[in-house]
């Protein structure tokens, strides 16, 4: 019976579909969410395999009682699945810095410190699971999403260096890049006010927000069909360091890369020749 530390607890998403593919497995649950009273009724009809904690990742000190309680109560924790994370629309050059800011405090350095908390006790057991949740946009540039994107570049090079790191203890670490599935991530897009500081990139912006929007509750993506690849991969004979999770995802990430190679390829010359 292994114990789940998963973050970004809210009905209908990726969390909680976390949560309720590890009960299946006869697993423990720790589900922690910013709103936990949303999650009480749903954990009391699961005894005393869940606990549900009021957690604000951003907060470092949250975290670490977080985690602390999470030992406390099951002994140790064997899988963690950073899920927090959205994204606020803008353009570079006009989101406000106080925004730009926090995504990169919620959707990278937050990871950070609920990594560092969770570590120690995965490395002194010589085992353990980090699922780091990415997104398309940690592949591909999204135009008004260009500091969100940005942010989970970083979490994807991150992942990368952490598991050549946690790898000789016996911990392993998996990216998942989800493209647009059916969560409430989209719901609040609608009534969000644009922000964007500069008057040139106000119709773009308001047409990113639109389009969103006019996406939610028409995501293609599954979540619970989307954690049963994630769980797939991580029992795997030889697990990936990434899965890309939904169709059109996909098709994006093969022609991401195969575009990436022939560009490669074409300026192998110049590439080549800027050595001695």
């Amino acid at each position: 019976m292994r114990t789940w530390f998963i973050t970004g607890g809210t009905p209908g998403g990726f969390g909680m579909a976390y949560a309720e593919a590890a009960l299946e497995q006869g697993d423990r649950v720790v589900l922690t969410a910013r709103r936990p009273a949303e999650l009480r009724e749903w954990a009391a009809g699961h005894g005393d395999r869940v606990v549900v904690l009021q957690l604000d990742v951003t907060d470092a000190g949250q975290v670490r009682a977080a985690v602390r309680a999470a030992e406390d109560r099951f002994g140790g924790i064997d899988v963690l699945v950073n899920n927090a994370g959205r994204g606020w629309y803008g353009s570079v050059e006009g989101l406000r810095d106080e925004t730009s800011r926090l995504t990169f405090d919620l959707n990278l350095f937050a990871v950070v410190e609920v990594v560092r908390a969770v570590l120690p006790g995965m490395r002194a057991r010589g085992d353990g699971w980090i699922v780091n949740m990415s997104s398309l946009a940690g592949l591909v540039g999204v135009q008004g999403f260009g500091y969100y994107s940005a942010a989970k570049f970083a979490l994807e090079g991150l992942s990368e260096a952490l598991r050549q790191e946690v790898e000789p203890f016996g911990v392993k670490v998996l990216v998942v890049e989800p493209g647009a599935f059916r969560t409430n991530a989209y719901a609040g897009f609608q009534g969000e006010p644009v922000s964007e500081t500069v008057d040139a990139y106000e119709g773009l912006i308001s047409g990113v927000r639109a389009a969103f929007a006019d996406q939610d509750g028409k995501q293609p993506g599954d979540p619970v069909r989307g954690v049963q690849a994630v769980i797939s991969a991580m029992n795997a004979p030889v697990p990936p360091h990434r899965i890309v999770l939904g169709g059109a995802a996909y098709g994006a990430a093969i022609a991401l890369h195969e575009k990436a190679l022939v560009e490669l390829r074409e300026n192998e010359k110049l590439s080549r020749g800027a050595d001695f």
